[in-house]
């Protein structure tokens, strides 16, 4: 099942289902008025919500036009975002780039992020200034119904409703400053943006294993290919994620948890999907930081597909603006 929130009044938009195609919406907000209330009465509306798809996908409704470049986050707004780092490859690139000691934990890394604005995917992305090292950083994501603390990683699968991909902005010459007093992230962690469909793990088949989505993430900045990782190279499943999130607190339903930037080990071959990580590359292969940090005006694209090519969660394409202004 594929679920979208279009724009309206409500901060929350109004929910619709989406067909198999991404062509295609019904109304669904007679079962719930959006996606944030649909999470949290899961139980009780998932059936009445699958109906509707089921009638959308067959012959019996021909539904409205729809176009998830347009439409707004799934979730434009939710009780917590929560950024795991998840992939070993990116974490293995910043340290021999910049000699930092390995991480000594035997955890997953996660950082709270803000979850009162998730940008649409072809909303312009503003920001006052280019001197923070302005970066995009693809990822995936899950929203979980409430999850009880204390929930094991085996249990915690359950708990996962939705598919989500993400990009999570960033700040990187704000948030090295902020990483370096101890107390974590914020002004380097402006509101992440998230494409225009979420899907019910499975949608994607056998591309949804061990908790990871075995797709390639591709991305293109200003035009051209920058990368297409595949989601499958995680420490840690999102199932391990959620029940880390949930060691010592209960998660409320709408919690979103994300896999951190997608990275792989043949970065020569795929690439990578943030700057940070590609300048990393630089200092290690040519001894010099050769790729430049966002600029006004600059543009970055990501979508996944399944594997015959059909369309997911729809693409994602911004730009970058300067606060105040229109491009």
């Amino acid at each position: 099942m594929k679920l979208a929130t279009l724009r309206s009044d409500s901060r929350d938009g109004s929910l619709v289902v989406v067909s198999d195609d991404n062509q295609r919406c019904l109304d669904a907000q007679s079962i719930s008025p959006n996606l944030l209330a649909a999470i949290e009465n899961w139980d009780n509306v998932e059936h009445d919500l699958r109906q509707l798809s089921n009638a959308l996908n067959g012959s019996g409704s021909e539904g409205q036009p729809f176009d998830a470049l347009t439409a707004a986050s799934p979730l434009p707004r939710t009780w917590q975002w929560l950024d795991g780092s998840a992939f070993p490859q990116h974490g293995k690139l910043m340290e021999k780039a910049y000699d930092l000691p390995p991480m000594d934990t035997q955890k997953p890394l996660m950082y709270q992020g803000l979850s009162d604005c998730f940008f649409g995917p072809s909303d312009d992305i503003p920001f006052p200034s280019e001197d923070g090292g302005i970066d995009f950083e693809g990822e995936f994501g899950v929203i979980v119904d409430a999850v009880p603390m204390g929930t094991s990683a085996e249990r915690a699968m359950e708990h996962i409703k939705l598919i989500v991909q993400l990009n999570d902005w960033s700040l990187r010459t704000i948030a090295v400053a902020e990483m370096k007093t101890g107390f974590g992230w914020v002004q380097g962690k402006p509101a992440c943006s998230m494409a225009g469909v979420a899907l019910t793990p499975d949608e994607l088949g056998d591309a949804w294993r061990d908790g990871q989505v075995h797709l390639p993430l591709r991305v293109d900045l200003n035009g051209e290919r920058f990368g297409e990782t595949v989601g499958n190279e995680m420490d840690y499943g999102f199932h391990e994620l959620v029940a880390h999130a949930a060691a010592t607190r209960d998660l409320p339903a709408g919690t979103l948890i994300g896999s951190g930037t997608v990275s792989n080990v043949d970065y020569k071959t795929v690439g990578s999907s943030c700057i940070s990580e590609r300048r990393a590359i630089d200092l290690i292969e040519f001894g010099e930081i050769q790729t430049a940090f966002m600029a006004f005006g600059d543009r970055v694209r990501m979508e996944t597909r399944g594997p015959n090519d059909e369309p997911l969660f729809g693409p994602m394409d911004q730009r970058v603006t300067q606060k105040g202004t229109a491009i």
